[in-house]
């Protein structure tokens, strides 16, 4: 089922089937209905600036979006890295980091707006304004 968390930085809206989170959208739809399941748990958690252990999650599509999940959650709040540096680091290249970031049913929970290009904020398939308000708003963890 869909539900929506009212969030300080706008409306989410998540996908939770009773066991695990399967999708997060950070489109400002307003569709859903409110729940206090862990994924709006830890939205909590998160909007308060405190760190709490993940809420259970889909599946990892691919062995390989299962190692850059790993790595992403390794990058703290209120930091970044590079598509370079997180592609070095899982021994891949900044191209193929790039896609499956895109392609990341996650977002927040598994952080891809902590990768930024080397010149410049990069990409972010909810919105450069999401990623923007989203970096904004760690910085103050």
């Amino acid at each position: 089922m869909v539900y929506l968390y009212n969030s300080p930085l706008g409306p989410i809206s998540y996908e939770w089937d009773g066991h695990a989170c399967l999708h997060v959208w950070l489109n400002g739809s307003n569709s859903g209905v409110k729940n206090s399941d862990p994924v709006s748990l830890w939205f909590d958690g998160y909007f308060s600036c405190q760190t709490l252990p993940l809420p259970p999650l889909a599946e990892p599509a691919s062995d390989f979006q299962s190692v850059m999940r790993a790595g992403l959650i390794r990058v703290p709040a209120g930091e970044v890295r590079t598509y370079g540096e997180i592609a070095k680091e899982l021994h891949t290249s900044p191209r193929a980091m790039g896609q499956a970031l895109g392609a990341n049913p996650l977002p927040i929970l598994i952080p891809c707006h902590r990768v930024i290009a080397a010149d410049g904020l990069g990409g972010f398939a909810c919105g450069l304004e999401w990623k923007k308000k989203l970096l904004q708003f760690e910085r103050g963890f």
